[in-house]
C-alpha cells in the first residue's frame, strides 16, 4: 500500500470500506457492491484488497497478482475507490491480520468489513472469524442465490443479536462490533468464476 497516498483517507471520523478478494478478475459486480456500500453506509471511501491468494480456494489466480492490480485500477474509476495489495505487503493471506493491521495504523478511522452473501456463508471456515466480528462492522451486500441463505447462515444465527435494520446501514460504521447488517439491493450477476470459465470454453 502507497501510504503516503492513503493518509488522507483516514482522518478522524472517516469511514472506509474494506472489500477483499482475489478480484481474478475485477468485474461490474465488485464495482456494484461498492457502489452500494459507499450510498447505504454512507461512506468516505472503499478498499479493495486485493490478495495474492486466497487460503480457501485450492486454485491459484490465473492472473498474477500485478495484472489484477492493473485490471482493478481500470475498471474503478470512481476516485473513492482505492486498489492495495497490503496483504501481499505484510505476507500474509489472513483477514484478521489484515485488520488489526489497517486499525492499528489508523486508529481514527471507522473501518466497515465488505462482503457478498455468499462469502458471509463461508465466515465460519476464515481464520479467527469470531474475532473478525468482534473487530469492527461487517455490512454482508445481497448476492443473487445467496442472500436468503446468507440471513439463515452459521454466522447469521451466532450474531442473531447483533444484527441491524438495514433502513439504518448508514449508522453501522459508528456502530460497537459486533454488529451486521444484510443489505438488500438490486442483485448483481457477475461472477468472477463465470468470467473466467467462459474465457476457457
Amino acid at each position: 500500500m502507497n501510504y503516503s497516498i492513503q493518509e488522507k483517507y483516514t482522518g478522524e471520523g472517516t469511514r472506509i470500506g474494506l472489500l477483499g478478494g482475489s478480484f481474478d478478475p475485477a468485474h461490474e459486480g465488485h464495482l456494484h457492491i461498492s457502489e452500494v456500500a459507499l450510498k447505504s453506509l454512507n461512506l468516505d471511501s472503499v478498499w479493495w484488497l486485493v490478495t495474492p491468494q486466497n487460503p480457501l480456494k485450492t486454485h491459484h489466480p490465473s492472473a498474477s497478482l500485478g495484472e489484477r492490480l492493473q485490471n482493478a485500477r481500470a475498471l474503478a474509476r470512481n476516485p473513492r475507490l482505492r486498489i492495495t495489495d497490503v496483504e501481499n505487503r505484510l505476507g500474509t493471506h489472513h483477514t484478521i491480520d489484515i485488520i488489526r493491521h489497517l486499525q492499528a495504523r489508523y486508529p481514527l478511522t471507522r473501518f466497515v468489513w465488505l462482503m457478498g452473501a455468499d462469502n458471509f456463508i463461508e465466515l465460519p471456515h476464515w481464520k479467527h472469524w469470531t474475532e473478525i466480528m468482534s473487530a469492527l462492522p461487517v455490512a454482508v451486500i445481497a448476492r443473487p442465490r445467496y442472500h436468503l441463505s446468507a440471513g439463515l447462515s452459521k454466522a447469521a444465527c451466532r450474531y442473531h443479536f447483533y444484527r441491524r435494520n438495514p433502513e439504518q446501514a448508514v449508522l453501522l460504521p459508528t456502530a460497537r462490533p459486533p454488529a451486521w447488517t444484510l443489505i438488500l439491493n438490486r442483485l448483481h450477476p457477475a461472477s468472477s468464476t463465470h468470467i473466467r470459465a467462459a474465457r476457457i470454453r
